[in-house]
C-alpha cells in the first residue's frame, strides 16, 4: 500500500461487533479517514445491510468528498454486488 499523504486518500470500513444486554446483534459500522485517524462515522443499528452502508457513505462523501481509495474487512456485508457497484 501507498504511504498515505494527505486526507481523503484512503478511508477504512469495518463492523464493530456489539452486542445488547439481551444478547441481540447491535452492529455499528465505522468509516475512518486513514491519514487523519478521523472517524468519519459510526453507525449503529440493529440491522446494517448494504444500501444503508452505501446511503451511509454518500452521506460522508457528500460532505467530505470522494476519497482515492476505500478499504474493507472481507466480510460478507462489505463485499456484496450492491457495495462494490
Amino acid at each position: 500500500m501507498a504511504i498515505l499523504q494527505v486526507a481523503n486518500q484512503r478511508w477504512s470500513l469495518d463492523f464493530l461487533p456489539y452486542a445488547i444486554t439481551d444478547g441481540r446483534r447491535f452492529p455499528i459500522l465505522a468509516i475512518v479517514d486513514d491519514f487523519a485517524g478521523e472517524c468519519l462515522a459510526l453507525v449503529g443499528d440493529t440491522s446494517l445491510p448494504a444500501l444503508r452502508v452505501v446511503r451511509e457513505l454518500d452521506t460522508v462523501i457528500t460532505v467530505r468528498g470522494r476519497p482515492t481509495l476505500i478499504v474493507a474487512a472481507n466480510g460478507s456485508e462489505l463485499t456484496g454486488m450492491v457495495i462494490l457497484r
